[in-house]
């Protein structure tokens, strides 16, 4: 059963087409890894899953959850469980992440109809996760992102993932700026979010965080379209050859 499909979808930004006519399908219990030079509409396909204002497809259909959110805005997508994490995540001065958080997670609950987390007992599901994905407790004292390294931010994004617990997880190249041990915290962090009932999609330039986090189907995205797709070779191929051989074949 799909999660999300993308059917055909075309987006112009500022009159320039930036998606082509883009399809995909993710399934329940899959992983799927796109990748590309820069300028192929990656992040531009990010955003517009997330809802982000000006970033509306202009043809096409996309089904999360085989319901069609073309008119949702982006925190009703949210709280139907269609996750983003940032490329760069800003920082809140002043905004305590544990508020910051618990205000997202029981919006999310509330929208499932779920009874709202007590101040306590979130505080006692935030711990058990940290400590489950290795976030130090310390950092959920401080303002959101504010006086994080790039690790850290990205180690808090995931952190974000597993408390709000989408359907779907979009991580757009959240591996980007990251030592080894870095990744290896924050793919540690995606595994043990994965299950058969949701998705990720991960945004990538490079093949390294799919040694840890292994996915089911790899795309290329070239020039606003998929120029072709496969198993995790796809991504070994492309390290070892670039992309100028698939998409001037494509």
């Amino acid at each position: 059963m799909s999660i999300l499909k993308i059917d055909n979808v075309h987006l112009d930004l500022d009159e320039k087409p930036i998606l082509k006519g883009v399809s995909l399908t993710v399934n329940k219990g899959e992983v799927h890894a796109i990748m590309g030079p820069n300028g192929s509409g990656k992040s531009t396909l990010s955003y517009m899953l997330a809802g982000k204002e000006g970033y509306d497809s202009n043809e096409g259909k996309i089904l999360f959850d085989e319901k069609d959110i073309s008119s949702l805005s982006a925190d009703e997508r949210a709280n139907a469980g269609l996750f983003l994490a940032f490329q760069y995540p800003v920082e809140l001065p002043g905004v305590s992440s544990m508020s910051f958080l618990r205000e997202a997670v029981n919006s999310r609950r509330k929208y499932l109809k779920k009874d709202e987390f007590s101040h306590l007992d979130f505080v006692k599901e935030a711990r058990k996760i940290a400590n489950e994905i290795k976030i130090k407790e310390e950092m959920l004292k401080r303002s959101v992102n504010v006086g994080f390294s790039g690790g850290e931010k990205k180690r808090f994004e995931i952190f974000q993932m597993c408390m709000l617990d989408p359907k779907l997880a979009v991580l757009d190249e959240t591996d980007s700026g990251l030592d080894v041990d870095a990744l290896k915290v924050v793919s540690e962090g995606v595994n043990k979010f994965k299950t058969k009932n949701n998705a990720v999609v991960i945004i990538t330039h490079y093949q390294r965080i799919l040694d840890y986090i292994v996915p089911d189907k790899v795309h290329i995205l070239a020039d606003g379209k998929i120029k072709k797709s496969g198993g995790p070779d796809l991504a070994l191929y492309v390290e070892k050859n670039g992309y100028a051989g698939i998409v001037d074949a494509a």
